[in-house]
């Protein structure tokens, strides 16, 4: 069971969808989707800071940078910056699991395929299968996560996760390995959905691009070296170890994740400033709740405080269950459809060329399972400055586009999205990247087919790396910054999106190339994904006005909802 939300009221809709990104304690929220409304006794409702500018009539100001001009409104989060890198260092670390996962055991597919006896057809349907699920798993743990926290979920995922592993180290027909690949996908592939979730709950949008780029490295860096560490288990201690190692890594990263992260979810805790309850607090929150309360002088008035606080956000909540539905409703908004629908495509093309990676490189090249998973890192490489660079990039960009248009930045309390081209401000980022990706995706065609010294393919994976996955967490924190109280939904509704595409192109990829050949089938890869990218113009053109008919829809229904509600 999980908790649901009351009806809101008029302009509580703006925040959820995309138009303003409040502080804690605002009324700004969309009980469509799952969101629910913070106690508001601290401050009148809906205090944001102004988008034109100093109060004189002056060049715009960040408030962080200028703190002798004071902003109204609690903080967006209280957490500090030391913590907020711990929170993301656990949330892109959490990440990383599902495509590791999924990528791991490649090395060891004919091995797998001799030791359960079928075909390599019939293996090969362990990972479609895992796909699937990691496509279908997080529109449920997303809305579990958005309702009800974001520890439990992540704790639930892992308790599934490791089980599934322990039966996968011990199975040895064929039908377990496929129903426990099922389950350990459906345990792992929670935490994508939760990582951007989490990154949501303490970031405004002008920082989120580095967070973003931060949680989004661990799921990307999972297919680049999976094959790798799955090489060299299977090769010198066995299949079955792989599972054993997933097992002891998912235990290392649970435990010290259930003693220090704490609870960040704002329908439990607002900003961070309401102590969560029992079943949200980590073993660190306990402890110090007790200590405060063995405090005398403060003991009456912590508790007193505590449940007041606490009292006001269970007010809006009731039981029911997580509904999967809602990131389905999420795909057919105009604004974040187009963004889901262009984001997947870059999925599939990064995705395609990774798994065509191992069959080609041993036709070409002949190399054994260890020399082709480590054939992996220059991507990772790429991957990993992908994330850092394209993160501070966006900031930037943010930062450059308020300061064009005289609009506030308030890092500490966050922006009003409504009046600021946000769809714009990512997007542009976007740009060069996919102009190199797709001139180095059709080149990487050409380079197989000609049958290159290694160092050739090596570079164009370095090159790939960074622009397809740059271009992948610009669009990714794009569809945060428009579903902002739903982040774990929203990244459900990608994460369901791009699996899906991603499974039908892992599916075809070795089909084309043998019909098409290594160079034609790069070609039209890359032209897909050219051909198709005015569709981010449309994004910018259409998408504030698409955002903003949302907001008023929703507010229309809030209006309605309260005039039947009972008195």
């Amino acid at each position: 069971m999980t908790i649901s939300h009351h009806s809101p009221s008029q302009g509580e809709s703006t925040l959820e969808h995309g138009a303003q990104e409040q502080p804690s304690n605002s009324k700004c929220n969309d009980s469509e989707h799952g969101e629910i409304s913070p106690p508001t006794s601290a401050r009148p409702e809906c205090d944001v800071s102004s988008p034109s500018g100093g109060d004189d009539g002056s060049s715009p100001r960040d408030v962080e940078k200028d703190p002798d001009t004071p902003a109204e409104g609690p903080l967006y989060s209280v957490f500090s910056k030391r913590q907020k890198g711990f929170i993301v260092f656990m949330a892109a670390a959490g990440g990383f699991f599902s495509p590791l996962s999924a990528n791991i055991y490649f090395p060891a597919l004919p091995t797998l395929a001799s030791a359960v006896h079928v075909s390599d057809g019939l293996i090969n349907l362990t990972l479609t299968s895992y796909m699937i699920f990691q496509g279908l798993a997080p529109t449920i743990f997303g809305d579990l996560a958005d309702i009800g926290g974001r520890r439990p979920a992540y704790i639930l995922g892992f308790i599934i996760y490791m089980a599934a592993n322990i039966g996968l180290a011990v199975q040895s027909s064929y039908v377990a390995l496929l129903l426990l690949r099922c389950l350990q996908s459906t345990g792992s592939s929670a935490t994508i959905a939760l990582a951007n979730g989490v990154v949501a709950d303490i970031s405004t949008s002008s920082e989120r691009g580095s967070y973003i780029g931060l949680v989004q490295s661990g799921a990307l860096l999972g297919p680049v070296f999976g094959p790798i560490i799955g090489g060299v288990l299977a090769e010198f201690l066995g299949w079955r170890s792989i599972f054993w190692f997933l097992l002891i890594l998912a235990a290392i990263y649970i435990v010290p994740y259930v003693i220090f992260c704490p609870e960040t979810g704002r329908n439990i805790v607002d900003n961070g400033s309401i102590p969560p309850q029992g079943w949200n607090m980590s073993l660190l929150n306990y402890r110090q709740a007790r200590k405060l309360d063995q405090n005398q002088l403060n003991k009456t008035q912590s508790r007193e405080d505590a449940k007041r606080a606490q009292a006001e956000l269970a007010r809006t909540r009731s039981l029911r269950w997580p509904n999967p539905l809602r990131t389905i409703h999420v795909i057919f908004e105009k604004d974040v459809g187009l963004v889901l629908l262009y984001s997947s495509i870059i999925y599939t093309a990064f995705y395609t060329i990774i798994v065509s990676l191992p069959s080609q490189f041993k036709q070409i090249y002949n190399f054994n399972e260890l020399q082709l998973g480590l054939c992996f890192i220059p991507f990772g490489a790429g991957c990993c400055l992908a994330s850092i660079l394209v993160g501070k990039l966006m900031d930037r960009n943010y930062k450059r586009i308020a300061d064009l248009r005289g609009f506030t930045i308030d890092r500490k309390r966050g922006d009003d999205l409504r009046h600021f081209p946000i769809e714009q401000a990512r997007i542009q980022v976007i740009w060069p990247l996919l102009l190199v990706g797709v001139a180095t995706t059709i080149s990487y065609g050409w380079v197989l087919f000609k049958e290159t010294t290694l160092a050739v393919p090596l570079i164009l994976h370095f090159v790939l790396g960074i622009t397809l996955t740059g271009s992948f967490n610009a669009l990714s924190t794009l569809l945060v910054d428009l579903y902002p109280l739903s982040p774990a939904t929203v990244t459900a509704a990608n994460n369901l999106v791009r699996c899906l595409m991603g499974a039908g192109g892992t599916a075809v990829i070795d089909l084309m190339i043998n019909a098409m050949g290594r160079g034609w089938c790069f070609v039209f890869v890359g032209l897909v994904l050219g051909s198709l990218s005015p569709l981010l113009l449309v994004e910018v053109a259409f998408g504030p006005k698409w955002r903003e008919e949302r907001r008023l829809r929703t507010e229309s229904q809030s209006d309605q909802a309260e005039e039947s509600a009972p008195s």
